[in-house]
């Protein structure tokens, strides 16, 4: 089939890389005239696990291409899926801009059937407001189908091509029928393509974000408890994670969730309900809950160095919202950084891949490590924002080594209690019994 993805985010790309991979003919298009550049010399502008196997792959066999004409890409495909950006608003709206400029676009532009794919995260009655605007200038048919995407950031290519669902929101068979053929090939051990009409599709998306980060949420809440009571919250995780009804997975506490679709998703539909004359309770709790997460560490590591933060310097182990990605969107370290650089401390920061991200927004007010160990140099402290699997089972020896006092604050919570007692860190994290040595 012919394909043109428009936008070459995270999502426009492995959406159009993973659909070359079924042998179908994907166009690119992007008015970013460099990254096209590069992507055309077989560059990968973000960092994602197994995807750049793909590209390369499927760029040297002619399936996959690049442009920076819009006129191209719609010429040339049958099904347009738009992975455009739908930032944030000021009052927390996702901004649809991008979607309708491009819809406004491919009205004036089609001359024959498309169909029009919403894969960006949008709000409900999204679909509408771009059938809408294509046919105010449209003179051939053409039908809009909400096609909302659920990768995980770093799995992103397995998520692709092994989903567990794939949500189809259209009123129209002849759309449908084109949708389902197209994903056939990722749905052959049965997982279900889900037809629903397209508000509903638009509106799934967001329940989904929302919930898994109201349980997120919930669970670092828990973890504060505990603190509170004497309980180690990882007990807790487990005894509950055991239920059915509720899973093991999204239970580990840790300083808040942050990238690209959690935060913006939650706000988004809390502006929508708003909208609509109702209040998510729920959501204005997890949102509020969430933002001093992020921090609640910094008054722990001021505590144990009595207020005063001027003369001290402080390792900081990840930078990435999550590991596997270099996507640096409403990390927590952002957020735990600026707290302590406000107070005076000089920070020394490693990630394996996010830090030209992060470079980008804090330029030389970090010193940037070429290595794990390299950040702890002369450090009173170690700081773990992400949970790398490279942080997972470190030397000791060289972190007592390199640092000036074997301290470490663990926003992940990676190590166990009774091993850091026996190795003698005083080691503060989320939920549990503090370690003082």
């Amino acid at each position: 089939m012919r394909i043109t993805v428009v936008g070459t985010g995270y999502v426009g790309l492995v959406t159009g890389t993973c659909l070359a991979e079924t042998g179908n003919e994907v166009v690119c298009v992007d008015i970013d005239q460099e990254k096209v550049a590069k992507m055309k010399n077989g560059v990968v502008p973000i960092y994602e696990p197994h995807l750049d196997v793909l590209f390369e792959r499927n760029i040297k066999a002619g399936r996959l291409t690049f442009t920076t004409s819009l006129t191209d890409g719609l010429n040339h495909g049958d099904i347009i899926f738009l992975a455009l950006p739908t930032p944030e608003d000021e009052d927390g709206s996702a901004d649809l801009s991008y979607v309708l400029g491009v819809a406004t676009e491919i009205g004036k532009q089609i001359t024959d059937y498309k169909v029009i794919v919403d894969k960006s995260t949008v709000p409900v009655g999204t679909a509408d407001k771009v059938r809408e605007t294509i046919a105010e200038n449209a003179r051939a048919e053409f039908d809009v189908v909400s096609n909302p995407e659920f990768l995980r950031e770093g799995f992103a290519v397995d998520d692709f091509l092994k989903p567990e669902r794939i949500i189809v929101g259209s009123s129209s068979i002849r759309a449908t029928k084109l949708m389902e053929k197209l994903y056939s090939p990722y749905v052959r051990s049965g997982n279900p393509i889900i037809v629903m009409d397209e508000r509903s599709a638009e509106l799934t998306k967001y329940a989904a974000n929302s919930f898994l980060a109201t349980k997120i949420t919930f669970m670092n809440e828990i973890a504060n408890f505990c603190e509170m009571v004497g309980a180690d919250v990882d007990k807790v995780r487990v005894g509950m994670g055991t239920d059915s009804r509720i899973g093991k997975r999204f239970l580990f506490p840790g300083i808040g969730y942050g990238g690209s679709c959690f935060p913006k998703d939650v706000k988004a539909l809390q502006k929508s309900g708003r909208n609509e004359g109702y209040e998510f309770q729920i959501l204005d709790s997890v949102i509020s809950v969430n933002s001093q997460q992020k921090t609640v560490l910094l008054p722990k590591i001021k505590d144990y160095f009595n207020g005063n933060l001027q003369d001290k310097t402080i390792a900081v182990w990840g930078l990435a919202f999550k590991p596997e990605t270099d996507d640096v969107r409403e990390a927590p370290a952002i957020d735990m950084m600026k707290g302590l650089l406000q107070q005076g401390a000089t920070l020394q920061v490693f990630d394996p891949e996010a830090m030209p991200n992060i470079k980008k927004q804090f330029g030389d007010d970090l010193t940037y490590a070429s290595s794990m160990y390299d950040a702890l140099g002369g450090a009173d402290a170690l700081l773990i924002c992400t949970e790398w699997s490279i942080f997972r089972t470190p030397n000791y020896t060289k972190i007592k080594n390199a640092l000036a006092q074997p301290v470490i604050f663990d926003g992940r919570n990676l190590y166990d209690i009774a091993e850091m007692e026996s190795e003698g860190f005083t080691y503060i994290s989320i939920g549990r019994k503090e370690v003082i040595n």
